[in-house]
C-alpha cells in the first residue's frame, strides 16, 4: 500500500501550513486511489531536539523515510524556506529520499515568492535523492482563517 508522508517546516505547531499539507496529501491520495495514510511530522515538535538530540531527528526522518510519497511543506521566511526545516533536512543521511516522489509545497504572503519553492526547496530535496515531479506554491491569501477547508485549485503549479 502506498503511504503519503508529510513533513511540515513551520516553526508553529498546528499551523495553516500543516492544514495545507494535509489537504494536499488528501488530494494526492485521491488521485492515486490510495487511502490517506502515512506519517505526519511537524518540525515545530522537533525544534527543541534539532541541535541537542540528533537521535530524535534521525528517528523522525526514519519514520518519514518509510513513506512512498512525501509532501514537504513550508511557509516562506526571508524569501526561502524556514531555517528549522533546513536544520531538520541537514540531518538526513545522504540519499535519504532516493527513489521517493516528493511534492514540495511553499506558502507565502506574496506571489513574488512563487519561485522560491523551485529555486530553494526543490534543489535540497533533489540533493537528498528525491524525484520532484512538481513544485507547488500557494499564496496564503487562499487559506481561510481556520485553514480547515480551502480550494486546492489555488495552488500555483510550476513547470
Amino acid at each position: 500500500m502506498t503511504q503519503i508522508g508529510v513533513l511540515v517546516g513551520n516553526p508553529r505547531p498546528a499551523s495553516r501550513t500543516l492544514q495545507a499539507a494535509l489537504a494536499l496529501r488528501e488530494a494526492l491520495a485521491s488521485t492515486l486511489g490510495v487511502p490517506v495514510d502515512g506519517p505526519v511530522i511537524e518540525a515545530a515538535t522537533l525544534a527543541p531536539a534539532v541541535f541537542t538530540e540528533p537521535d530524535t531527528i534521525k528517528a523522525a526522518l526514519a519514520t518519514l523515510g518509510q513513506a512512498d510519497v512525501l509532501v514537504v511543506a513550508t511557509p516562506t521566511y526571508k524569501a526561502a524556506y524556514t531555517g528549522l526545516l533546513k536544520a531538520v533536512l541537514d540531518q538526513a543521511p545522504p540519499g535519504w529520499l532516493k527513489g521517493k516522489v516528493v511534492v514540495p509545497l511553499q506558502i507565502a504572503a506574496s506571489d513574488k515568492h512563487a519561485l522560491a519553492v523551485e529555486v530553494h526547496l526543490r534543489p535540497v530535496l533533489a540533493e537528498l535523492g528525491a524525484l520532484v515531479p512538481q513544485a507547488l506554491f500557494l499564496n496564503e491569501a487562499a487559506l481561510p482563517a481556520d485553514a480547515t477547508d480551502f480550494d486546492l485549485d489555488a495552488l500555483k503549479v510550476l513547470r
